[in-house]
């Protein structure tokens, strides 16, 4: 488990700014908050970067890919 940050972050203007490009942008919501409301963190930019937030990198999918955008 990760330590629980003691600022909780504004998930859903995060994950708006996260998803601002993606062609799939409710799904890209979709799991993106759900990420982030697990992991209190989301990675900076519209793609990539994920190695910045450790349990938003880590989440899978039940295919083994990653879960959060």
């Amino acid at each position: 488990m990760y330590p629980t940050p003691s600022v909780l972050i504004d998930c859903a203007a995060a994950c708006d700014y996260r998803c601002s490009k993606a062609g799939l942008h409710k799904r890209c919501l979709k799991y993106c908050n759900i990420c982030c409301g697990k992991c209190q963190c989301v990675p900076p930019g519209t793609a990539g970067n994920r190695e910045v937030c450790a349990c938003y990198n880590e989440m899978k999918n039940s295919r083994g890919g990653h879960k959060c955008p």
